[in-house]
């Protein structure tokens, strides 16, 4: 049993590892291992080949016969168990053929959503072991790969409502690249760069686009030799972008996502040294901290802050190699910002650091396992210089140790700091368990603070293996458990919830580790043991100590718990949800212990716990349970010994009591019997072979209760009866302890120290296998006979009316019938088909009891349905057994999901990812294998559909129309489950279920009509019979639920139908993807099936297709695009006939997907709602006629060469892209000779590969067509839109208020009307023109926005217009714009510039010169008020923003217009001007090559304002705001004059702080020195001439400002010495000056900068401060009454105080800990108590704010003082000074 796996003797191969190609004739890529294990693993091989030679032939077969429903996808399905149950058993060349199919089935241009998202989830998991296949053995393309993220993920139709992609299809999309990305050809970055560099415009939305598509697709895993095809190619320009942008666009955060993923995938081959820092100072700034006394929070960089994750990702690739640049930016990171972790903290920042610290070591081991432990493959390995060294990973680890010490007790839980200890501890034992042992020990004795306890216990459990394990580390690790375990028992604690469950999962997690062997004896008997094992052995003897202690603990909490303590007899019966957790824990956690016993100890206990179950009476709700639970562990442990013991004892007792005939039919029964019942039942939970030496004693037991008239006795019965039946037929493992054999050899041969956190091996497990004996399974047969067989023939006689039973009756009835049936799950063959069991035992010539169930269980539902339908109990029993009977197997879906997901919980509590390879302890790894064969039985999906499943699920849809709702739920369960399970019986159901809501029905109940449409609606996870994917089934459905408005049963006074409808529209809306209407697979696709289908090893023999029966398929296939077609438009035709009676009902919304076929609209009466306002946007986008495009040559048209390298921006070959008021077209020949080019960013940053411009009029699809011409579906918009009548009713609608104050200019609406002029020219204006000028001219608001809309329709409409119908069109349109804008009002203003805006997104400026003449005629001419000024500034901005960088002369214009105006009067049109510069200079950007731009200048335009300002910059003293500029309009002399300009240029600065890429420009800084007086802190070149500024407010602001500035640039500076110097002397200096804010604002920012670790704590500052404390203070001399006080301090008074605040600051600078200067400076300070104030106040200050920090660990803090320094401290700050 054990080496099965090789014969051969030596090492086995590893996990993995290949074994010869023996006679199965091909190599597996790599399996999953732990079949090997299963009892019956000598079968897998034959039957996994027989499945992938059919997956193989079959799938080849439907793609060649174009099949791609059902037989593809039946078959991808296929494919996919196959992988889930056998992993990826095929060989390399199959794997390669299934990758290539699958890569050309998912880029099939019209392929279906749906199936694209299945065939792109199989072909992730085919790629998902990139090691198992090399670049050499398959390559990908790229381009299919973009197309399609260009179609779905740009979609152009989509907000039109035109196709509907589901919410997961994104993330989809990025896996699948992600998944590729390794396979593309070398040359593929180039051809990447050369696709999406054009898109690079920084002011444009596509830069986003851009940089998303080359963080998805950019290979970075090229092998070295092949980097300059590679990364070299673009890493210098794009982090060339990072570094220099500033203010976090979207996309910045896009960059450090593909900086990571390049660091990690070459590690060693980039220097990154040059950007560390500067990466450094970045992932700080966007942990987004509050720093400094204003607690400055920057809300922007809340939304693009960088993922923490990739961050994370990128550090620790950066680490390592030979400068330890990194490691010491990552310990200067965790310095500064430890004081966060501080308990006492909290803010929404919390999480990011904590996701940090659990990230960060998960990582580093990460890195290691790839460095040390991985199998090496294909991928690019590390080189030996940069690999970590040990001394590497020990800075790493000691850096990181403290702000995890502090996490431990962090408000949102500990959870992150185990995670992150557990690592740690991996790689670092001896410098992380002791510190957390410290925190402990304590913690466990205290019983004050639980959440301390909780806190450390689950640190310690992660720690816990490298806890036992020792090792060469941390080799007294082991000798702390024994004390832990001891000194935890206390917290198995009845009282406090969370404390006992943390106890319980610690003790379980230890005994699992370790095994409880008393090994005093050895002593005496070896002499070659180390200390720590002579240590150990001698404190093993306490374990038997351990184990009994522990069960007094829990018989105490046992019997604090039974029901009479807890709750009245009237309450709930059932435990509460607590309890049952609690039982959980107690029983888990006991049987571990158990299991881990040696006998001895073994024995003692099971005695204790049977003395206590049988001394005790225990009612079997609440108490009875858990101490049953005990003894069900127990007997599992020893099963020969525990059963002697308990059943022989049981039998007697529940035997005795049911000597009289009476107790039968009692219906109280007498508590020692049920709890005797309850005890036999759990404890035949046990190996099935130890139970038939009592099968005489158990049936008769059965024969005597099985029939009690109390429903808790009987109940209690058939668990009894559906315990054996599942012991003696199922498959399982019968031990889990932590060493294969146990642990009952003599201390001599086995010594069990040894094994002491000891990984369980895979190849030599020693699983002990239950597989059922014939003996057993005949004894189950005969149990079956006795005991289902009589049930049965009663419900069968009584189905027939032959047998009156009552209620009670057919309830037991069935519950045995239903206890037997889950009992022998496997044994029965499923419903009508070939048994599938893993047996070859199954020949017992037996008739099967699952049909004979199936079919007493229908004849007997007909019954209670037509004569007791309100027998509830009964019906939810039925339900059940038909759920049970189409589905159970031996073991539950929902039971095997959560072992699953437990399963994953513990492996990820206690796995070792620093040597991988799967080392779990065994216990685990047996686990995993049992879940491996319940998959297996599990498996069974897609059964073939026959009559009696048909019968079944009908049943089912009756049950779920029942008029209990309680019955019609639970059926309604059922229901799903089944349609899910068979293949194509959704098809088969749906007519009956629509039969309910038939209109012209009249016997439907309403409960039937409201069932009938749940079962439409489906579960959040099943089927959804409302939109299956298939036109057969939509063209039933959803006319039907359109009519079924009408039903009588429907009523609108139940809020609960209501309801439901709305749910059935909201699911048709979000879940409906567009289904396709074309199936065709391109010839590519079908080469590669070819070779699928002949692949050899395994293969079946059959023959391969004819070319005919090819042809055939293809024919089938063009019939079925057909058939789709047709059934498309006949389910539009009807759904638009019922749509008047429905309106109030489906939204029209789920009409407009189906717009493809638009001929149908002849019904537009129902136009009035707003629905079909996107409908028809999305038919006229159908009926738009395609526009012919050349391809030009740029370069020839600026007559300039390419450009040789990258320059961005304005170029001499871009220029003609330019405006140019010279060279506008304002003729026809010049109009038809420009060439246009509409997108903003073409030509900005390069040109793209081949530039495509619309052709000219000429070769365009004629305009101003006569209605001849036109198509139907045209015609019908023409006519309406052509009759003034109809577009009267229109306008009216559309300027109608919707909801006041809240409308905004509505995009669908506008594309409507562009849609409109686009394919109608300007057949249409002069029904409309009568109304755009009625409506220009009324100011409301909606009537506005209603001309806004159609206005911005128009001008992108006319993007195709000749030029004399554009010429017309500006005439009309000029004088109605000069009104609107003249109209201006606060309501309308942000329609108008949304209206313009949209005019001009996308277009090219020389198309809309007049436009922009006309915005530019003169914004601020003064008429209609400041108001209207501003808001022509706010549409003129709108429109030239959306041009950007081409309308450079305008920008030009405007500012020479702007300037003589800065000092504007009104304040509105002053902050309006001040965004507009904003915008005017946003083009003037500094990024990496990039060329001067031809757009205005910031140096310039500053110089020009310096010298304006100069008068206020010769005045000294502060700048007041002045009140009376708003009414003084006479001359203002040059000083009022200047202040206004200050205001707007300060609100430029502001305004491009914000939206600009990168910091102030030096010209801008020269500004400073004025705005210091207005104390607005903007840069921080100019400390030194600020600092000696006369104004205080300067100083002070200097100060706050500097907090900031230096924590988000931290790294920046600490990297320039001098920096540091000149900032450290600053605030010294400060500390000294005459005003008493600075020199406290002073203090604040020293401490800040001591606690961020920028400056340290050093002797020369600390003699320096003390120099000035010790400054004489003058005497204080007798005053005048007369004269003034002195106000002015003396110099001696400044400079005492100053010292005394350094000092101040020293001690605040480290609010959690008390380091060794700390005692002497506070006895320094205590000193100056009573010097005069303002020092004495400091003082006080300072030990009050000490005493608040210092207060929670005080006790520790104590131990730093001296007795006499403790004396003078407690006096200080205890005693309150009264008369200070």
């Amino acid at each position: 049993q054990k080496n099965h796996l090789n014969p051969g003797v030596g090492e086995p191969p590893e996990p993995g590892g290949r074994p010869e190609p023996g006679p199965r004739g091909f190599v597996p890529q790599k399996e999953i291992v732990y079949n090997k294990l299963l009892p019956y693993a000598e079968r897998l091989d034959a039957e996994s080949d027989l499945q992938l030679a059919q997956i193989k032939c079959n799938l080849g077969r439907a793609v060649q016969l174009q099949e791609l429903w059902p037989g593809g996808l039946f078959w991808t399905r296929k494919l996919s168990t196959y992988i889930r149950l056998y992993g990826r058993k095929f060989s390399k060349e199959d794997h390669v053929l299934f990758i290539k199919l699958l890569y050309e089935l998912v880029s099939i241009p019209k392929l279906e959503i749906s199936m694209m998202q299945g065939f792109a989830r199989l072909l992730i998991n085919l790629l998902k072991k990139k090691e198992l296949l090399s670049r050499d053995d398959l390559e990908l393309p790229w381009r299919p790969l973009y197309d399609m993220v260009e179609r779905i993920l740009y979609s152009k139709t989509e907000h039109l409502g035109l196709n509907w992609f589901p919410n997961s299809v994104e993330n989809i999309l990025k896996t699948l690249v992600k998944s590729c990305r390794p396979y593309f050809p070398a040359d593929a970055t180039a051809e990447m760069l050369e696709e999406w560099r054009p898109l690079m415009c920084p002011f444009d939305v596509t830069m986003q686009k851009a940089i998303t598509y080359f963080e998805i697709f950019l290979p970075t895993s090229l092998p070295p030799e092949l980097h300059h095809k590679g990364f070299k190619l673009w890493f210098d320009e794009l982090i060339g972008l990072w570094v220099s942008v500033q203010n976090l666009p979207q996309w910045e955060g896009q960059l450090v996502n593909l900086f990571a993923r390049l660091a990690t995938d070459n590690i060693g081959y980039i220097d990154w040294d040059p950007y560390v820092p500067k990466i450094f100072t970045r992932i700080l700034r966007s942990l987004n901290l509050p720093v400094g006394s204003s607690q400055v929070l920057v809300p922007r960089f809340l939304t693009n802050a960088y993922d923490i994750g990739h961050a994370v990702i990128w550090i620790t690739a950066m680490m390592g190699g030979p400068s330890k640049l990194v490691q010491k930016h990552l310990a200067g990171l965790f310095n500064s910002i430890t004081s966060f972790y501080h308990p006492s903290n909290n803010g929404r920042w919390l999480n990011k650091l904590m996701k940090l610290l659990q990230r960060l070591p998960n990582s580093i081991v990460r890195r290691l396992h790839r460095e040390r432990y991985k199998k090496p493959s294909w991928l690019t390995p590390v080189p030996d210089s940069h690999k970590l060294t040990d001394q590497d990973v020990t800075d790493f680890v000691q850096c990181i140790i403290q702000p995890v010490l502090l996490a431990m007790f962090s408000k949102t839980g500990s959870l992150e700091a185990a995670q992150a200890l557990q690592n740690l501890a991996l790689m670092r034992p001896e410098l992380v368990i002791p510190p957390v042992l410290e925190r402990t020990y304590p913690a466990l004795e205290t019983l004050t603070e639980p959440h301390q306890l909780t806190a450390t216990l689950s640190c310690v459990i992660g720690v816990a293996r490298s806890l036992v394990s020792g090792g060469r580390w941390f080799p007294e690790g082991p000798t702390h458990m024994l004390p832990l375990l001891m000194r935890a028992l206390p917290g198995v604690d009845p009282n406090d919830f969370s404390k006992c469950m943390i106890t319980f999962q610690f003790i379980a997690t230890f005994s699992t580790l370790v095994p409880l062997v008393d090994c005093s004896s050895v002593l005496q008997e070896r002499n070659d043991l180390t200390e720590v094992e002579r240590e150990l052995c001698s404190a093993t003897a306490e374990f038997e100590d351990f184990v009994l202690q522990f069960m007094d603990r829990c018989f105490g909490l046992i019997e604090s718990s039974t029901l009479e303590q807890t709750r009245e007899e009237t309450e709930t019966e059932k435990m509460t949800h607590l309890e049952s957790l609690v039982e959980l824990g107690l029983s888990s956690t006991f049987s571990t212990i158990l299991t881990q016993c040696s006998k001895e100890i073994f024995m003692v206990a099971l005695q204790k716990v049977f003395n206590f179950s049988t001394s005790h009476i225990f009612e079997t709700r609440v108490a009875g349970r858990m101490v049953a639970d005990m003894c069900r562990a127990a007997v599992k442990c020893c099963p020969e010994e525990s059963l002697k013991l308990f059943v022989p004892h049981c039998c007697s007792v529940i035997t005795q009591l049911t000597m009289n005939d009476d107790v039968l039919n009692d219906e109280e029964l007498d508590k020692e019997l049920l709890w005797n019942l309850q005890l036999l039942s759990e404890i035949t939970r046990v190996d099935g072979r130890k139970l038939l030496l009592y099968r005489e004693q158990l049936v008769k037991i059965l024969q005597r209760t099985l029939h009690l008239t109390c429903k808790q006795g009987y109940t209690l019965s058939c668990n009894l009866l559906h315990h054996l039946l599942r012991s003696t037929t199922l498959i399982y493992p019968t031990e889990y302890c932590s060493v294969p054999g146990g642990f009952d050899k003599p201390p001599s041969e086995y010594f069990p120290i040894k094994d002491w956190g000891k990984p369980g091996d895979l190849w030599n497990l020693g699983i002990q296998w239950h597989v059922p004996s014939l003996e057993e399974v005949s004894f189950a047969f005969y149990l079956l006979d006795s005991f289902l067989q009589p049930e049965l023939i009663k419900l069968q006689h009584c189905g027939d009316g032959k047998l009156e039973m009552s209620r009670d009756d057919i309830l037991q009835s069935l519950t045995i019938v239903h206890n037997c049936l889950i009992g022998s799950g496997n044994l029965l063959p499923p419903l009508k088909g070939e048994p599938v069991t893993n047996f070859h035992l199954m020949n017992l010539s037996r008739e099967n009891h699952r049909e004979a169930i199936a079919a007493v269980i229908r004849k007997l539902l007909n019954h209670i349905l037509d004569n007791s339908e309100d027998d509830t109990k009964s019906l939810f029993l039925i339900i059940k057994i038909i759920g049970d009977l189409l589905q159970f197997q031996g073991s539950h879906k929902h039971e095997f999901d959560s072992r699953w997901k437990s399963f994953n919980l513990v492996k990820k509590s206690m796995e070792n990812r620093l040597h991988g390879k799967k080392q779990h302890i065994r216990a685990l790894l047996i686990d995993r294998v049992m879940l491996q064969h319940e998959l297996r039985t599990l498996t069974v999906e897609g059964c073939e559909y026959k009559k009696i499943h048909q019968d079944m699920i009908r049943d089912l849809l009756r049950l779920s129309t029942s008029s209990y709702s309680q019955v019609r739920n639970k059926a309604q369960q059922t229901f799903f489950a089944a349609l899910g399970a068979y293949n194509f019986c959704c098809r088969d159901i749906i007519p009956l279920v629509l039969e309910f809501l038939r209109p012209d029905r009249q016997d439907v109940t309403q409960q039937q009509f409201k069932g009938a449409l749940y079962c439409l609606l489906g579960n959040h996870s099943g089927v959804c019979l409302a939109n299956l994917h298939d036109w057969d089934c939509i063209v039933q459905t959803w006319p039907a639920i359109v009519s079924s408005g009408l039903s009588q049963a429907m009523s609108l006074e139940k809020p609960s139908i209501v309801r439901l409808f709305d749910d059935l529209a909201e699911k048709i809306h979000r879940q409906y993807e567009t289904i396709g209407l074309d199936f065709t697979i391109p010839k590519s696709c079908v080469e590669i099936a070819e070779l699928l289908q002949q692949s050899k090893n395994p293969s079946i023999n059959q023959i391969l297709l004819s070319p005919e029966k090819i042809k055939e398929g293809i024919k089938r296939q063009q019939e079925k695009n057909a058939d789709a077609l047709r059934n498309y438009e006949n389910l539009v035709d009807t759904l638009l006939d019922g749509s008047d009676l429905a309106l109030t009902w489906l939204k029209t919304e789920s009409i407009s997907p189906l717009s493809r076929a638009s001929n149908q609209l002849s019904d537009l009466n129902f136009f009035y709602n707003c629905m079909a306002i996107s409908a028809v946007a999305g038919i006229l986008k159908q009926l738009k006629r395609t526009h012919k495009k050349l391809t030009i040559n740029p370069c020839e048209i600026s007559g300039y060469p390419k450009p040789t390298q990258i320059i961005a921006g304005d170029r001499p070959d871009n220029h003609w892209l330019h405006y140019d008021s010279k060279t506008l077209p304002r003729t026809k020949k010049e109009w038809d000779s420009s060439c246009f080019v509409e997108k903003t960013h073409w030509g900005y940053y390069t040109w793209p590969k081949n530039m495509v411009v619309y052709a000219g009029v000429e070769e365009q699809p004629k305009l101003g067509r006569s209605r001849e011409d036109m198509t139907e579906a045209e015609q019908i918009i023409f006519d309406h839109f052509s009759d003034p009548k109809f577009v009267e009713q229109l306008i009216t609608f559309l300027s109608l208020e919707d909801r006041k104050g809240k409308d905004k200019f509505n995009p669908r609406r506008f594309c409507l009307f562009k849609g409109i002029f686009r394919n109608f020219d300007d057949a249409f204006l002069p029904v409309l023109k009568p109304h755009l000028e009625r409506l220009v001219a009324d100011s409301h608001e909606s009537t506005q926005r209603c001309v806004a809309e159609i206005i911005a329709g128009l001008i992108r409409g006319s993007k195709h217009w000749t030029f004399e119908k554009v010429e017309k069109l500006w005439e009309l349109l000029c004088p109605l714009l000069r009104t609107a804008l003249s109209n201006i009002t606060v309501e309308t203003y942000n329609d108008w510039g949304a209206c313009i805006a949209t005019s001009c997104e996308s277009r090219d400026p020389r198309k809309l010169h007049w436009l922009f003449e006309l915005l530019l005629e003169s914004p601020l001419s003064g008429e209609g008020g400041s108001f209207v000024d501003a808001c022509r500034l706010y549409v003129l901005q709108g429109g030239l923003a959306q041009q950007e960088w081409r309308v450079p002369e305008l920008l030009h214009r405007l500012l020479k217009y702007l300037e003589p105006k800065l000092t504007q009067v009104y304040k509105n049109v002053r902050e309006r001007i001040g965004s507009v510069l904003t915008y005017i200079f946003m083009i003037d950007v500094s990024l990496p090559n990039t060329a001067p731009t031809t757009s205005p200048h910031v140096p310039e335009f500053t110089a020009r304002i310096l010298e304006k300002l100069k008068p206020l910059m010769d005045v000294d003293e502060e700048i007041q705001n002045h009140v009376m500029e708003e009414n003084g309009i006479g001359e203002e002399d040059e000083r009022t004059q200047g202040i206004k300009l200050l205001k707007t240029i300060l609100k430029w600065l502001m305004a491009s702080a914000g939206r600009s890429f990168s910091t102030a420009v030096t010209e801008q800084l020269q500004l400073l020195p004025l705005f210091f007086k207005v104390s607005t802190a903007l840069s921080f070149i100019s400390h030194s001439q600020t600092a000696r500024s006369s104004s205080w407010h300067a100083r002070y602001t200097i100060l706050t400002y500097l907090q900031t500035m230096v924590f988000y640039n931290l790294f920046i500076f600490l990297n320039n010495e001098d920096a540091v110097k000149d900032i450290r002397w600053l605030v010294i200096s400060l500390l000294e000056d005459e005003q008493l804010e600075v020199r406290e604002m002073a203090a604040t920012t020293l401490s800040g900068l001591l606690q961020c670790n920028f400056l340290t704590m050093d002797s020369p500052m600390q003699i320096h401060f003390e120099q000035l404390c010790k400054t004489k203070l003058p005497k204080k001399r007798k005053r005048d009454p007369g004269s003034v006080g002195d106000t002015i301090p003396s110099a001696e008074l400044v400079k005492r105080h100053a010292g005394v605040l350094g000092l101040g600051a020293c001690v605040l600078s480290s609010p959690y800990d008390v380091p060794t200067w700390m005692p002497q400076l506070l006895m320094n300070l205590s000193a100056h108590l009573n010097d005069p104030q303002p020092i004495e106040m400091t003082v006080k200050k300072t030990l009050s704010n000490f005493r608040r920090t210092h207060h929670d660990n005080w006790q520790e803090h104590k131990q730093q003082f001296t007795d006499d320094q403790l004396l003078v401290l407690t006096d200080l700050l205890v005693s309150p000074c009264y008369y200070a």
